[in-house]
């Protein structure tokens, strides 16, 4: 099952953080492949949905950039800047406390293996 991006859409910048907060530096088809592997193809990022989103992770301050002559092409980094590690904190705290709220909402109980 691979989920919608309607679901996706809400938590994409916690994911992009998070995931640069793990990695130290990522490129943007580096954040794609990373979220296909460790979601097990679940969650599938877009370029049309990941570039708008750093862009504006960028314009917000939370991420700085980096461009990396690789051969013939240049290849644009993306960093976290102290305040984005603070706002990775943040949004990851907030949605975990709202996945405990839609469990609670919509009466899901936790599975046991």
């Amino acid at each position: 099952m691979i989920y919608s991006s309607e679901l996706i859409k809400g938590t994409l910048k916690t994911i992009v953080l998070k995931l640069l907060a793990d990695n130290k530096k990522m490129y943007g088809y580096e954040i794609t492949q990373k979220v296909k592997d460790l979601t097990l193809n679940k969650i599938q990022i877009t370029e049309g949905a990941l570039y708008p989103t750093l862009h504006a992770l960028e314009a917000d301050g939370l991420v700085t950039t980096e461009s990396e002559f690789i051969g013939k092409r240049v290849r644009k980094y993306y960093t976290l800047s102290p305040s984005g590690k603070n706002k990775t904190k943040e949004k990851v705290s907030e949605l975990a406390d709202f996945m405990e709220t839609m469990k609670f909402l919509l009466d899901i109980k936790t599975k046991t293996v």
